[in-house]
């Protein structure tokens, strides 16, 4: 499915359009298209794109562990991510997918010194929600997101 975006405001037009070709070309195993759609990625807000991958991955995690996430649950969902991404992207980083994990939580330390560069956290994301996807489409879960970054700041 294309997807335009047209309903969204202006500023998260970019990164869910983006974020939709990087998944794409993680599930298609397309290092060429990964780059170049991570790259695209990797230039815009670093702020806005953060929040709504992270929130993206955290909707992710909380669907697939609806009694709680523990530590062994991230420790797999670390594991089997970065298996599966090494398998054809062999500059697969465990530390930057552990970083997009805790920062999807809210237990990360953005002013820590070894904070990954734009363009390894949005390779990275890619792979994660790729892996977290499965089969579902990446529209769901962008919607989803964008919806509850909406009501959250509606609510502040």
């Amino acid at each position: 499915m294309i997807q335009n975006w047209r309903h969204l405001p202006a500023p998260a037009r970019p990164i869910a359009a983006a974020t939709t070709a990087a998944v794409t070309a993680a599930r298609a195993h397309d290092p060429e298209a990964l780059t170049a759609a991570t790259a695209g990625l990797a230039a815009l807000d670093p702020a806005q794109t953060g929040l709504i991958l992270g929130t993206s991955v955290r909707l992710l995690l909380e669907r697939a562990h609806p009694d709680g996430l523990d530590g062994d649950a991230v420790r797999a969902v670390l594991e089997r991510c970065v298996r599966s991404a090494a398998a054809w992207h062999p500059a697969t980083d465990p530390h930057v997918v552990l970083h997009l994990l805790t920062g999807a939580l809210g237990v990360l330390d953005e002013d820590a010194a070894d904070v990954p560069k734009p363009d390894a956290r949005a390779r990275h994301a890619a792979l994660l929600l790729a892996d977290l996807l499965g089969g579902s489409p990446v529209e769901e879960i962008l919607t989803a997101a964008l919806s509850e970054i909406e009501r959250t700041q509606l609510n502040d």
